[in-house]
């Protein structure tokens, strides 16, 4: 035994499972390294078919101002999945909110804020409806769920008339606004540039952070040129991305929508990765018997998931409606089907237990490259329609393939010890209890 661990801590040459440590080593993160290696190849494909449009500053700017709401639906829609649970409501919850938004601006007068106000209580109170009877009541995610579907969707028709209602133009800001231009003769947007060099500093902090507390709990951390290489590549998109941003049209930065989603995404996956309601989202949606005999209340985490899922309905029906500059019947149409491709196709587990923030969020963004470009190239909804089918059942199927073939992703040929990892813990819930039990202290 000693001698193997020498063997391990000693040796300092290239080995394919470091390459694996760039995206944290874990299963799930696995799956989002080939999701990201498949999210990088779109990209370069539809850049050389549009003859370097996709990349553009206007494109880009585009991508984020139009795909904002659905990947933040996806932030809220993987915590539902990791429990084993889907939400088909979102879309018609969204719809719902929106439109009483938009009507108490119009008829009620009430100032934006305060109508930010009441779009995120009426969130918080849908969600709470919903929760209440799949947490207590017992009665199925899906119906709930598809019983809202139906009754917010009339409930917005009936509200709105089945009309549109305007929002006035400071509403606007929030869904179709950008980083101002600061009196500084920069042939850039600073404050664009500004944030993308701390999100830089950032990337390089939090890894310098992540190598001293695995040295502190004992793990040995990646060699050193795994840190550097992957710093150096993630600050260096991180400022490409920034520079194209801030060199857009005049009056054009960095949209306010991608300001929300980047503070969403920062807070969930904080939530999701470093506190108790977290764990215990993991270990209930991982083996819900063995986590309520640890003494996780199982019940009300059903119930602040579905209704954390309607708040985050509400934010994205806000910054949709802002863009769109008024709330109509029709918003809200197939949002909760292209939020549950993004957490699939980002490496969650159909069966519930595994996925992550970042990963739905690179499988959003998956999803919003392939309609942004064919929509450059011209291709017609039909088209982009059946592409975007088959490339969610091609991410489920490799997902149940994989598991059939005792691999917990497609890169785990190469990274075979965390399969054994996998191993160590048993999947039924007397045996599995005390894992949970450590887990979610």
């Amino acid at each position: 035994m000693s001698t193997s661990t020498t063997t391990t801590t000693t040796d300092d040459g290239f080995h394919f499972r470091d390459i694996a440590k760039m995206m944290g080593g874990g299963q799930s993160t696995l799956r989002q390294f080939g999701i990201l290696g498949s999210l990088v190849v779109i990209i370069i494909i539809f850049q050389i078919w549009t003859g370097g449009l996709t990349l553009s500053p206007g494109n880009l700017i585009n991508v984020v101002n139009q795909y904002s709401y659905i990947l933040i639906l996806a932030i809220g829609m993987v915590m539902v999945i990791i429990m084993g649970h889907i939400d088909l409501s979102v879309g018609s919850v969204a719809a719902f909110v929106g439109i009483v938004v938009a009507k108490s601006m119009a008829d009620w007068h009430l100032p934006w804020w305060a109508a930010v106000l009441l779009g995120l209580g009426l969130g918080v109170l849908v969600g709470a409806w919903q929760g209440f009877w799949v947490a207590f009541v017992g009665v199925p995610a899906f119906i709930v769920t598809l019983a809202g579907m139906l009754f917010f969707r009339g409930a917005n028709q009936w509200v709105g008339q089945s009309t549109s209602v305007a929002v006035p133009a400071d509403f606007q800001y929030i869904g179709a606004g950008y980083l101002p231009e600061l009196p500084i003769a920069l042939p850039f947007n600073f404050l664009t540039m500004l944030l993308a060099v701390l999100a830089a500093l950032w990337v390089v902090g939090f890894e310098v952070y992540l190598r001293r507390s695995q040295r502190k709990a004992g793990t040995e951390p990646a060699p050193v040129w795994v840190s550097v290489v992957k710093v150096v590549i993630l600050a260096a998109l991180i400022l490409v991305a920034g520079y194209q941003f801030a060199t857009g049209r005049v009056g054009t930065s960095f949209p306010i929508s991608g300001i929300v989603l980047l503070i969403l995404v920062i807070v969930y996956t904080f939530v999701t990765r470093n506190t108790v309601f977290g764990r215990h989202l993991y270990a209930v949606g991982g083996n819900r018997q063995a986590a309520r005999l640890s003494g996780v209340k199982d019940r009300w985490t059903d119930f602040f998931v579905m209704m954390n899922m309607s708040v985050l309905a509400s934010v994205a029906a806000m910054i949709y409606v802002a863009r769109a500059t008024a709330s109509g019947p029709q918003d809200g149409n197939g949002w909760e089907l292209d939020a549950i491709a993004s957490v699939f196709i980002g490496g969650a587990a159909v069966s519930g237990g595994i996925g992550t923030v970042i990963g739905s969020i690179v499988g959003g963004l998956v999803m919003a490259f392939l309609n942004n470009g064919m929509a450059l190239l011209g291709a017609g909804a039909d088209v982009v329609a059946m592409v975007k089918g088959l490339v969610l059942l091609l991410a489920v199927a490799v997902d149940v393939w994989n598991k059939q073939q005792g691999r917990p992703s497609l890169t785990g040929f190469i990274t075979r010890r965390f399969a054994r990892k996998e191993e160590q813990f048993p999947t039924s819930a007397p045996a599995s209890t005390t894992a949970v039990r450590d887990a979610v202290k």
